[in-house]
């Protein structure tokens, strides 16, 4: 069970520096809405994040409380560590705005200052603005960014969990690797990776597997289809493992048959990309470094137009759509690395007049010094 994977200790540590912070910003409860936030405090996997869900965490000492849709309340009480799971609809339609009050009642919310979290993909509109209005838009400060920080750098037992989800990747590109050869349709391959992550106890990842060849290559994120491939062309396959929900990506190029020159211009302008931003990564190094480092060689070629994509991004339990957290390698972003922090590494280049891309994909643990490569499979260019 999800509760099962992290020591009560470990639990009440994360719930200790989430109530500091609050103090700092003087919340007296905070809302958490995203899966992951949910997933960090209590252990949760429920499939909750379909409807409204949300996680009161008072600021003192009280009790963890959960609103979810009927269907999951009996796997939030068994796998995770709530106090008290409150549930609505089920068979029926029910406002989960309703049940939301009734609740923020029962436990004094009204009028407290609230942490709210806003985040992407997992809280409509209408609720978010029903749930302003209910707490008075003066009490309510936007908090996102409170317990997404919080789970940036990993603890030892999640760098564990990573580190098996990047073992699993490595199985699964190894099996990809001879499965590749001409005829073979995308589909199929794609099919053979996840029979292989699948076959080792790899939980389902977060977002579907990319892969694309021939013209397709120009798709940054493409999923398979039942084009076969044939001699000549260039391709990319990117895709994620979990372990306990932590997850760990990988991405490589490949090519049937010999490259042409542009498609090895192209790999080796990444592949530098890639290697500079490896070679900056380390904690107290800001998160744009990384990313300037490898705009400024993909600019030099002249690619700079084509690079249609972030440099990388941090990683941990992944809820669909995304595995991806709140750190990015990306221009004006506002972090510094620290040790700890697991980060992707994929600097792109896509190129939809020409019919080509190209993308290598690896995840970094960052150190004092520097950092850990966690894929065991060579970054070279695939060459069937």
């Amino acid at each position: 069970m999800a509760k099962e994977d992290f020591t009560l200790a470990e639990f009440a540590v994360r719930l200790g520096r989430a109530r500091a912070l609050m103090a700092e910003r003087g919340l007296d409860w905070l809302i958490a809405i995203h899966p992951g936030s949910i997933h960090w405090l209590t252990g949760s996997d429920a499939k909750s994040y379909q409807e409204f869900q949300c996680l009161l965490i008072g600021a003192e000492s009280q009790p963890l409380i959960v609103l979810t849709r009927q269907g999951e309340v009996n796997e939030f009480e068994a796998c995770s560590i709530a106090d008290e799971v409150q549930g609505f609809g089920g068979g029926e339609t029910e406002d989960p705005i309703a049940a939301f009050a009734t609740l923020a009642r029962k436990h004094k919310l009204i009028g407290k200052r609230i942490g709210l979290e806003v985040p992407s993909f997992y809280l409509h509109p209408y609720h978010y603005l029903a749930l302003r209005d209910l707490l008075g838009a003066d009490r309510v400060i936007d908090a996102s960014d409170l317990i997404a920080d919080l789970k940036l750098v990993k603890s030892p037992a999640e760098i564990g969990y990573i580190r098996a989800a990047a073992r699993l990747c490595d199985k699964g590109l190894e099996h990809f690797i001879a499965d590749l050869a001409p005829g073979k349709s995308e589909l199929a391959l794609a099919g053979a990776v996840y029979e292989t992550l699948l076959a080792a106890d790899s939980g389902i990842a977060a977002s579907p597997i990319n892969l694309v060849s021939g013209p397709r290559s120009a798709f940054s994120h493409g999923a398979p289809t039942e084009r076969r491939l044939a001699p000549g062309d260039f391709g990319n396959i990117e895709f994620g493992a979990t372990w306990k929900r932590y997850t760990a990506t990988i991405g490589r190029q490949f090519a049937l048959g010999p490259p042409s020159p542009r498609m090895r211009e192209l790999y080796d302008t990444v592949r530098r990309a890639s290697d500079a931003m490896i070679a900056e990564i380390r904690a107290g190094v800001p998160a744009t470094l990384p990313h300037e480092t490898a705009k400024r060689i993909i600019g030099d070629k002249g690619l700079e137009a084509h690079r249609v994509h972030l440099s990388g991004y941090s990683l941990g339990p992944g809820f669909p759509p995304s595995w991806a957290e709140s750190l990015a390698l990306i221009g004006k972003s506002p972090h510094r690395l620290e040790a700890g922090m697991v980060v992707t590494v994929e600097p792109p280049v896509f190129i939809g007049e020409e019919g080509l891309g190209a993308r290598i994909i690896d995840n970094v643990l960052v150190t004092e010094t520097g950092c850990e490569l966690l894929s065991g499979v060579s970054r070279d260019l695939i060459i069937v």
